[in-house]
């Protein structure tokens, strides 16, 4: 049990679910993000970093880092869907198109299952540009009871 001072701060607890609940979180990419998650991360991959090296990749241009967009799918558990209070337990991605500067990335999750006996709840995961699916994958979460 939460302590009761801080319940406000709290999402949606476990019996408030249902399977088919969705949430979303958007967000533009911009060149700042991509250099402050580099530095964070740690990812300096030129391909993030070198137009010149990333004008000859496989992607004719510098990309976003994948897991910048996939970060966004723990903005939405930890904000909306299930909200403040989850735990994140484990991810699975499929990155399948790049993201550039200027894209606005959309995270959407929606509740596929829930596993009572241990107030799990498993999502769909996805990260669209406009109509192209640019990332894809399954989550599970820990949500708190009442």
């Amino acid at each position: 049990m939460a302590d009761p001072r801080f319940e406000e701060f709290y999402g949606y607890r476990y019996e408030d679910l249902s399977e088919g609940m969705t949430a979303a979180y958007g967000r533009t990419i911009t060149e700042s993000d991509i250099l402050l998650f580099a530095g964070l991360s740690g990812d300096t991959n030129p391909v993030h970093l070198n137009e010149e090296l990333a004008a000859d990749s496989m992607f004719k241009g510098r990309i976003a880092h994948g897991m910048l967009s996939s970060s966004f799918i723990s903005t939405v558990f930890g904000t909306k869907l299930p909200g403040p209070g989850c735990i994140y337990l484990s991810q699975t991605l499929k990155f399948k198109a790049p993201v550039r500067a200027g894209d606005t990335v959309v995270a959407r999750v929606t509740l596929l299952e829930l596993v009572p006996e241990k107030r799990k709840a498993i999502f769909k995961t996805e990260c669209t540009v406009g109509d192209t699916v640019v990332l894809t994958g399954e989550a599970e979460i820990m949500v708190p009871k009442r």
